[in-house]
């Protein structure tokens, strides 16, 4: 879990090179403006990728993340570009402090090589940990209310009672067989042999199943 700790000033002095990172959502978008603005910042090198919406993966930020080295700084143009979630961005964060790399986003003027930075992120590491606590706590709750009110929690039964009394049915006929009761119910013999387990008697003593 992340602490506030982990986002403490690190010791090794700012002495490295700015790297900068750039994401757009879509091929359609252009990366441009986002390395024009890194460039001017002073970034050396841009790394970029250009990803649809349902792609999680980024190959490009892996590869800068990589490339960076104790005493650079990580620069993006904002913190979306960066990060797809707050817990996202408090982790990536965390893993650039615990390797001495600072970490800069122009257009919220954040710089964790600053105390203001620092802070700042402090407050966002704060605010992450209170919504696990509430996503927790709310889950807690609607669980206790779920058994007080009788539902039943977790996997829900292959069988309903409903299908269990549906197949005893069927057992009365003398051509049914556990195949056919079984396809007749959507599910498997073995369900079946489960649920009702006198099944097992009618079978034995079938010579058609």
């Amino acid at each position: 879990m992340t602490t506030t700790d982990d986002l403490l000033p690190a010791t090794r002095a700012r002495t490295g090179t700015l790297v900068g990172y750039g994401r757009v959502s879509t091929r359609d978008q252009n990366l441009d403006r986002q390395h024009t603005a890194l460039t001017d910042a002073g970034c050396i090198r841009v790394f970029a990728d250009k990803l649809s919406g349902k792609n999680t993966e980024r190959p490009e930020l892996a590869a800068c993340l990589d490339y960076l080295r104790a005493g650079d700084t990580l620069v993006v143009l904002s913190l979306d570009r960066l990060a797809r979630s707050l817990h996202d961005l408090i982790t990536i964060v965390a893993e650039l402090r615990r390797r001495e790399i600072g970490f800069r986003s122009l257009h919220e003027s954040l710089d964790t090589t600053t105390p203001a930075g620092r802070l700042m992120f402090h407050f966002f590491a704060a605010l992450a940990e209170f919504i696990r606590e509430l996503i927790v706590e709310g889950t807690h709750e609607g669980l206790a209310a779920a058994r007080a009110r009788g539902q039943r929690l977790g996997r829900p039964p292959a069988m309903t009672p409903e299908m269990v009394e549906t197949a005893r049915h069927l057992l009365t006929n003398p051509t049914a067989t556990v195949s056919s009761i079984a396809k007749i119910l959507g599910v498997s013999r073995a369900t079946l042999y489960k649920y009702v387990p006198e099944l097992k008697t009618a079978s034995s003593a079938s010579c058609g199943d």
